[in-house]
């Protein structure tokens, strides 16, 4: 870290984004001011607005930490209270709740093995099947620990009073699938070339599937500089949408991300049935390259540095993440909502 930016950090930290009082005689117009250079202002908007990204990133990885060591307290106190409530030792319980239910035969390695044999490469079949062994097995039981934490929290009255880290994100005039009223509202930030946001499209359809119409996704772009297809592609979502197909677009893209230059565009509207002459017109003219343009500056002040980035109710949620992750942050907010919500779907 620069010693001006540690500078900056550690005063806006202090000044908390310009909330803070300022002390007396450090008043000009009502705007705090963080210093003066011969008498002229610098204000605190502005020492604020330079690291306005990394201030985002270090509160979020702040509340990311204290969650973390929260959830395991919560866990490890569950394991104990049903450990007691069983008669026995919180390892005994782990190794029959878990070991012993993401253990991993012979059968599951083997077939993991020949599905995967390429990935191994020299190594022999003895090696292979014991790093599978190991590895599968860990993730596994991760997996299950996981699950059993749930089903303990279900069990027990579990009450999470620390307030998540939220991003006042707006959806704008950005395209939205699904209920307009629905309680939970999921903002992805996101480019059509990139190879992470077409790894998140199953966990992102089951969210669809299971939550049904407590959920609704926006949609902003985020084309990423070193993929050079992804700003037309996302014109061209946006021209798709023009004719009332945004997302038959969205989804045709995901699944054709190697045919996205202009003439696969083109295609992609013939496909869908769209006015081709009017697409054509409209990818051409770069009608939407502000919006596209004006979506990617958008993120960054939100402190999108990657894609995908998704905001669930204001709730960051960083790159491909599985079902489970977005599931978390949903049941949470529904429960925060109270009664008045429906409840969290059945996974």
């Amino acid at each position: 870290m620069s010693g001006r930016f540690g500078i900056c950090v550690a005063l806006a930290l202090a000044v908390g984004l310009g909330e803070a009082a300022p002390a007396p005689g450090q008043e000009q117009a009502g705007a705090p001011v963080a210093a003066t250079v011969a008498g002229k202002p610098i204000a605190v908007k502005d020492v604020d607005d330079a690291v306005r990204a990394q201030l985002m990133d270090l509160r979020a990885r702040e509340h990311q930490l204290r969650s973390q060591a929260l959830d395991a307290l919560v866990a490890q106190a569950l394991i104990e209270k049903e450990a007691e409530a069983r008669g026995t030792t919180p390892e005994a319980l782990n190794r029959v709740e878990v070991e012993s239910k993401a253990a991993v035969s012979d059968a599951d390695a083997q077939a993991y093995y020949v599905a995967n044999k390429a990935r191994f490469g020299t190594s022999s079949e003895a090696e292979a099947l014991g790093q599978i062994k190991a590895g599968l097995g860990q993730q596994r039981q991760n997996e299950r620990r996981a699950a059993f934490a749930r089903e303990l929290r279900a069990k027990y009255d579990v009450k999470v009073l620390l307030e998540p880290y939220r991003v006042p994100v707006e959806v704008g005039s950005a395209p939205v699938r699904g209920n307009p009223q629905a309680p939970v509202t999921i903002i992805e930030f996101s480019d059509f070339q990139c190879p992470y946001c077409v790894r998140a499209r199953p966990a992102v359809a089951r969210v669809r599937q299971v939550y049904g119409d407590k959920v609704r996704i926006a949609f902003r772009h985020f084309p990423l500089e070193f993929h050079q297809q992804a700003e037309k592609a996302g014109e061209g979502a946006a021209c798709a949408g023009e004719q009332g197909k945004f997302w038959e677009m969205h989804d045709l893209l995901w699944a054709n991300t190697a045919k996205l230059q202009v003439p696969d565009l083109k295609a992609h509207a013939v496909t869908l049935g769209l006015d081709a002459a009017a697409f054509g017109q409209c990818l051409d003219s770069g009608r939407y390259s502000r919006l596209v343009a004006g979506d990617l500056e958008a993120g960054q002040g939100y402190g999108v540095s990657g894609t995908p980035a998704f905001f669930v109710n204001g709730r960051p949620l960083v790159g491909a993440q599985p079902f489970e992750a977005f599931a978390q942050v949903i049941d949470d907010e529904l429960a925060r909502l109270g009664p008045a919500s429906p409840g969290a779907a059945s996974k």
